[in-house]
C-alpha cells in the first residue's frame, strides 16, 4: 500500500449518456485509491438515488472487483442524466446524501451536463469534499488541452467506421443511397471523422452552415446535389453522414412540427426522439422527384450501436490514466476540475476555463472548419462545389436532371458556395 491510510472514502458515479471507456477510468482511479489507503464506493445511476436523499443503491468496490473492467465496454454503475443542480433542493438532497455516507472525495465521470452538478456540489460543500470530473463523450465536443478527443470518441469513430463500411458495400450491391444519422448534439465531429475514415461520399455538419438557424433545404440541396453528381459520374450508390445535431439548429417553424419530442434533466431535446432520418429521407425524395432524378433512399440512425462498445486500446490507456490523475489530483488537495491530458501529463482543468461567461455552461467544441483536418475531408467528399456551377460542368449535372442549366445553378447555387 502506497501512501498513509487514512480511511477516507471515494466514491464514484457516471453521468450522462455511456461513451466506451467508463470501466477503465473506474477500474483505475479504485485502485489507485485503494492503494493509497482510501476506502471506495461505486455509486449506481449517476445522482438519480443522490437527487432524492437516496443513499442505499451503492457498492463497495475491491481491486479485484475491478482489475479486468477495463476492457469492456458500458458502465458497472450505470448511468443516469439525473441533473443534481436542476433546483436548490435537488442539490442539497445530493449534499446530504453524500454527506451521510462519509465520502470525503468524489469522481463523476461524464460530459459537460455532469461536469456543471459536480462543480454545483463541490461549491455547496465548500472544501467539505473535493470533487473531481473526469470528461467523456463521443460527440468530442469538450474544449479539452491541446484539442486533445474526449474519451469514447477513437473507439465510437472505429465501430462506427466499420458499420459505414458495411452500408458502403451494400449501396454498391443495391445500387441506393444511404442516409446514415451520426450521434452528434451539436458538434458534427464524430459524423466528420466516420465518413472521412470510411471514405463515404459526404457529411453533412452543423458548421458548415452559417447563422444561429439552419434551413432544411440547404441540407436537402446539399444531399441531393451530390447524388446528381453521382449519377454524373456513373455512380447510382452512395452514402452520406449526416449529424443529428442538424435538429437543433433548425429554425423555430421547422422544430415546431416536433413539440412532442421528450427533454432530458436538463432541458435538451431528446434527439432520438426528432426523426430527423426520416424527415431528411421524404425531404431528399420529394426534391429528386423534383428535378427528375431517380435514387432508391434509405435512412439509417447509428450511435447507440457505439456507446457501450469495447474501447479500443487508445481509449484502455487513455482512460486508465485519467482515473490515476484523478486520484492523483484529489489526494494532492485539489477539487472542482476537469481531469485531462495535455503531452502525456495529467493536467487538472478549472470549470472557470471551459465555461462560456454568457450562459454559465461548458463551451462546446465545434469542428474547426477552417483547418487542413476538414478540408482534407471535404476534398474527398463528392458534394457541389463552385466550378461545377460553370460550363462544361454544369451542362453536365443539368443534363442528369429535368432542369436546364441556368435552373439548375439557381437551384444548387447557395449549396455550391457553403
Amino acid at each position: 500500500m502506497r501512501g498513509m491510510a487514512s480511511g477516507d472514502t471515494l466514491a464514484i458515479l457516471v453521468g450522462g449518456g455511456p461513451a466506451p471507456g467508463i470501466n477503465g477510468v473506474i477500474a483505475s482511479a479504485t485502485i489507485e485509491a485503494i492503494n493509497n489507503g482510501l476506502r471506495v464506493v461505486g455509486i449506481y445511476d449517476g445522482y438519480y438515488h443522490l437527487a432524492k436523499g437516496d443513499t442505499s443503491h451503492v457498492v463497495e468496490l475491491g481491486i479485484d472487483d475491478v482489475s479486468l473492467i477495463h476492457t469492456t465496454g458500458g458502465s458497472i454503475l450505470r448511468t443516469s442524466r439525473t441533473n443534481p443542480a436542476k433546483d436548490e433542493d435537488t442539490l442539497a438532497a445530493c449534499v446530504r446524501a453524500l454527506t451521510l455516507m462519509g465520502v470525503r472525495y468524489l469522481i463523476a465521470v461524464g460530459g459537460d451536463d455532469t461536469t456543471y452538478g459536480a462543480a454545483r456540489i463541490s461549491e455547496a460543500m465548500q472544501g467539505r469534499m473535493g470533487v473531481a470530473t473526469v470528461p467523456k463523450t463521443i460527440d468530442n465536443d469538450l474544449p479539452l488541452p491541446d484539442n486533445a478527443p474526449t474519451f469514447g470518441f477513437e473507439t465510437a469513430r472505429s465501430v462506427g467506421t466499420g458499420i459505414i463500411e458495411s452500408l458502403m458495400e451494400d449501396a454498391r450491391t443495391t445500387a441506393r443511397w444511404y442516409l446514415v444519422v451520426s450521434m452528434g448534439r451539436k458538434s458534427g465531429a464524430l459524423a466528420l471523422g466516420m465518413c472521412k475514415a470510411a471514405g463515404a461520399d459526404l457529411a453533412v455538419i452543423p458548421e458548415e452552415f452559417p447563422g444561429a438557424e439552419l434551413d432544411l433545404d440547404a441540407v436537402v440541396d446539399t444531399i441531393v446535389g451530390a447524388i446528381v453528381k453521382r449519377k454524373a459520374s456513373n455512380h447510382e450508390n452512395g452514402v452520406a453522414v449526416v449529424a443529428e445535431g442538424i435538429a437543433e439548429r433548425l429554425s423555430q417553424k421547422q422544430l415546431a412540427a416536433f413539440e412532442s419530442a421528450a427533454r432530458d434533466a436538463y432541458g435538451h431535446v431528446r434527439l432520438a426522439d426528432i426523426p430527423i432520418g426520416t424527415v431528411l429521407r421524404d425531404a431528399v425524395r420529394r426534391r429528386l422527384d423534383e428535378v427528375g432524378v431517380e435514387a432508391t433512399v434509405v435512412t439509417k440512425d447509428i450511435g447507440y450501436e457505439l456507446r457501450c462498445a469495447k474501447p479500443v486500446p487508445f481509449d484502455v490507456e487513455y482512460t486508465r490514466t485519467l482515473g490515476y490523475g484523478a486520484i492523483r489530483y484529489l489526494l494532492d488537495g485539489g477539487s472542482g476540475a476537469l481531469i485531462a491530458l495535455s503531452g502525456g501529463r495529467v493536467v487538472p482543468v478549472q470549470l472557470a476555463e471551459l465555461t462560456d461567461p454568457a450562459t454559465g455552461r461548458v463551451r462546446v467544441r465545434m469542428v474547426d472548419v477552417t483547418t487542413e483536418s476538414y478540408r482534407v475531408a471535404r476534398n474527398y467528399m463528392t458534394r457541389l462545389e463552385p466550378p461545377d456551377l460553370r460550363d462544361p460542368y454544369l451542362s453536365r449535372l443539368a443534363a442528369h436532371t429535368n432542369l436546364n442549366a441556368a435552373d439548375f445553378r439557381k437551384r444548387f447555387q447557395d449549396v455550391a458556395m457553403v
